[in-house]
């Protein structure tokens, strides 16, 4: 499905500054609308919702803005809060009001492409932003390298399994949205770290399924029967942090965290607490100040009236089959030994992490 995967190990613009997390909109001017001059150059970033991940409410939109506003650069970024018909009213607003590129975080693909379209239709750049929008036909796609992400959950869980000495585990899976095309490329890595283990005895296929929009709340709905009905479940591969608490919570219900590894990815506060609880297994760490500032210096790039030249591979479309420059950064497995290296990295502060609740643990695993 992909070809061309590459590590990225800087890139351009260093963003600088922050703001305060927004909800709706965390727009660098007043969201002006019409056609005017002001608008020239101005970029407008759609991002999916604030329910899936931490992510998409508090740390792209901080990054990206600050990238920005460094460059001197209008930016427009809104949240579509998991509503589609939102997403296409607001790509409307985006378009009329003259920005010269368009960079989305699609719901899915559908909707994501109709969005594109119009942009292309109006002279309008399109970046796919960490979800490549498939048949969309965006001029370029910034991410990581998702199938190496599921790569290292793959291998996270059986990593924690082996420690556990599981004989012949059960192993439930929770798989992102089904219209995500990342959670497709998750499930393509950590399957391929798994079926061998299956096909040879070693771990036990349990039950799978998708999570619908990443819902959490479904989470803990499917998983809570996944394990009414399968008991001897002791493992749980699950996409994302938010799925992994999810799970994480009905194994408390049943006096089972700690026992049973749960994977997850995102790194967010409460997934990194977890894992210094015992409770998860490990995570995987995207640094997504660097996601942003990669796609921000492409979008930059254009809005200056210059040719981009950051995007230094491409990405097979796996639906038009189109080749799509590509920045793909590197993600990295976490686990409670190296939690501190997020830390240090800045993307989540000790004080997030180190509450009252967690601080004998943060000491345990030398976090100062």
């Amino acid at each position: 499905m992909r070809k061309g995967l590459f590590a990225l190990a800087a890139v351009g613009l260093l963003a600088t500054g922050s703001i305060a997390a927004c909800g709706d909109d965390s727009s660098s001017d007043s969201g002006s609308t019409g056609s005017d001059s002001s608008a020239k150059g101005k970029v407008g970033v759609i991002l999916p919702d604030t329910k899936s991940s931490q992510r998409w409410g508090t740390d792209d939109p901080k990054f990206l803005k600050a990238a920005f506003d460094a460059a001197g650069i209008q930016v427009d970024i809104q949240n579509a809060q998991g509503d589609k018909t939102q997403f296409q009213t607001i790509a409307d607003g985006m378009i009329s009001s003259g920005v010269k590129v368009l960079m989305i975080v699609n719901l899915d693909s559908g909707t994501g492409k109709a969005v594109l379209d119009k942009a292309k239709a109006a002279g309008i750049a399109t970046i796919d932003y960490d979800r490549l929008t498939l048949n969309g036909g965006a001029d370029y796609y910034v991410s990581f390298d998702n199938v190496k992400v599921g790569e290292l959950q793959g291998q996270g869980l059986v990593d924690c399994l082996t420690a556990n000495k599981a004989v012949k585990p059960v192993v439930a899976e929770l798989n992102g949205s089904p219209t995500d095309n990342n959670a497709t490329l998750f499930a393509q890595g950590y399957n391929s770290v798994l079926d061998p283990k299956y096909a040879d005895g070693t771990f036990v296929k349990g039950p799978n399924q998708d999570v619908p929009d990443w819902d959490n709340a479904q989470a803990g709905t499917i998983f809570e029967q996944m394990l009414t009905s399968n008991k001897n479940i002791k493992g749980v591969l699950a996409a994302n942090d938010g799925l992994g608490n999810a799970a994480i919570s009905i194994l408390k219900k049943n006096k089972l965290n700690g026992q049973v590894p749960v994977t997850g990815q995102d790194a967010t506060v409460q997934g990194l607490q977890n894992i210094l609880a015992g409770d998860q297994c490990m995570t995987v760490y995207k640094a997504i100040k660097k996601e942003a500032d990669a796609a921000s210096e492409l979008a930059i790039a254009i809005a200056s009236g210059k040719k981009p030249t950051t995007a230094t591979g491409t990405t097979t479309d796996p639906e038009s089959k189109k080749e799509v420059p590509s920045v793909l950064l590197v993600p990295q497995a976490i686990t409670k030994e190296n939690v501190k290296d997020v830390i240090a990295d800045g993307f989540v502060t000790k004080d997030a992490i180190c509450t009252a609740d967690f601080a004998k643990a943060c000491t345990a695993a030398g976090i100062s």
